[in-house]
């Protein structure tokens, strides 16, 4: 199949990858309602186009918290990256580092801490979880802290899983999963050589790490909805960040009184999400939410967003409504099973010029101009 667009990755990706993973990873939760949202919202906002601006010189690149990038974008954390290529996390953070962006690593990813820190030339983010258990979130941030991360990306908006039917369907999860697993990989042999025999072992690896034991697939829905704090505050946190020395994210905000809440707390950035609509379902999209939470907290601190992105004219539409920078998860991941690290390449490379174009045909020649007057008035 040939690639000439972004989208074009989702397609290659359905075909190598056995169903119950592709599911996962396109899936979202109850009847999936947010997930179109997210998608179909930020395809309607309407960019200004320019004329006659100069744009001879463009420059995408900026900083967020003393890191340059090469342009406004970080792979966000995504859960068992490591199923959808062989050691996925490594492949990914090379490609992030290749392409001058950030990498974060996924509490519950496949490659522990300590691989992909030392595969990586630059040093990666880390996604944590408020979990019942703080021993282990000690654990994981004292050896994020020993392998040289200094950028925490804390995920808030997870206090119960969702309802993720898709998943039940595809054998992801639910009654014979493992035997319905087991014949779905047989049916993709290039999937099974790649990842199911190769890139072994297969378990969360941060997890196994600190229980001294393996834990697999089969342990991965049990172990999450056992360990998820539904009694979390804002008041939990003060001690991760008093132990934290970097900055710190909060990831999983969609109101603007939670964003004024995450300015006192001293966060040092916060992520406008709504967990790519696999939480709640009925949520407002992240493109909806994001002007108002920028309203409500001005420049007090950096404003990430993500949830429907899709392409670098998608990165171009978030800046537009408020967000300093955008994280990507689906894309960059039909990107990597699609292809491996040099998928993932070719797909920032895209994104990269598409927000080019978008910048040049918008008359912005920096990033922090394509702002909101860069949208166009439909009313």
């Amino acid at each position: 199949m040939i690639i000439s667009s972004p989208g074009d990755f989702r397609a290659a990706a359905a075909r190598r990858l056995p169903r119950f993973l592709f599911d996962y990873i396109d899936g979202g939760a109850y009847d999936e309602t947010t997930l179109g949202r997210n998608v179909a919202d930020l395809a309607q906002v309407a960019l200004r186009q320019r004329v006659l601006r100069n744009v001879a010189d463009i420059e995408c690149g900026t900083t967020l918290w003393g890191q340059r990038l090469s342009m406004p974008l970080a792979l966000a954390p995504v859960g068992l990256t490591g199923m959808f290529a062989r050691r996925g996390e490594v492949q990914a953070a090379r490609a992030a580092a290749a392409a001058g962006i950030p990498f974060t690593l996924s509490t519950v990813s496949v490659c522990p801490i300590e691989e992909v820190a030392a595969a990586s030339p630059v040093p990666i983010w880390f996604q944590l979880y408020v979990l019942k258990d703080r021993g282990f979130m000690r654990n994981a941030l004292e050896r994020a802290q020993a392998a040289g991360i200094r950028t925490l990306v804390f995920t808030v908006d997870m206090p119960v899983p969702g309802a993720r039917y898709r998943d039940r369907r595809s054998g992801m999860s639910g009654d014979f999963a493992s035997i319905r697993r087991y014949f779905q990989a047989a049916l993709h042999p290039c999937w099974a050589w790649d990842v199911g025999l190769r890139g072994r072992p297969h378990d969360l690896g941060n997890i196994s790490r600190y229980r001294g034991q393996k834990t697999g697939l089969e342990d991965y829905i049990g172990w999450l909805g056992a360990n998820f704090d539904p009694s979390i505050s804002w008041s939990d946190l003060e001690w991760i960040r008093s132990f934290w020395q970097g900055p710190m994210i909060i990831k999983g905000i969609l109101d603007p009184s939670d964003a004024r809440d995450a300015v006192s707390f001293g966060a040092d950035g916060i992520v406008v999400s709504n967990h790519g609509g696999r939480q709640l379902d009925g949520a407002l999209s992240s493109a909806r939410a994001l002007p108002a939470i920028r309203d409500a907290i001005g420049d007090d601190l950096s404003i990430l967003a993500d949830s429907g992105v899709r392409s670098g004219l998608d990165v171009a539409r978030m800046l537009a409504l408020g967000a300093d920078a955008v994280l990507i998860g689906r894309a960059f991941v039909y990107a990597l099973a699609a292809r491996g690290q040099a998928g993932l390449a070719d797909l920032l490379a895209l994104f990269e010029k598409e927000l080019r174009v978008a910048m040049a045909l918008t008359g912005a020649r920096t990033v922090q101009e394509l702002d909101r007057n860069a949208l166009a008035d439909t009313h």
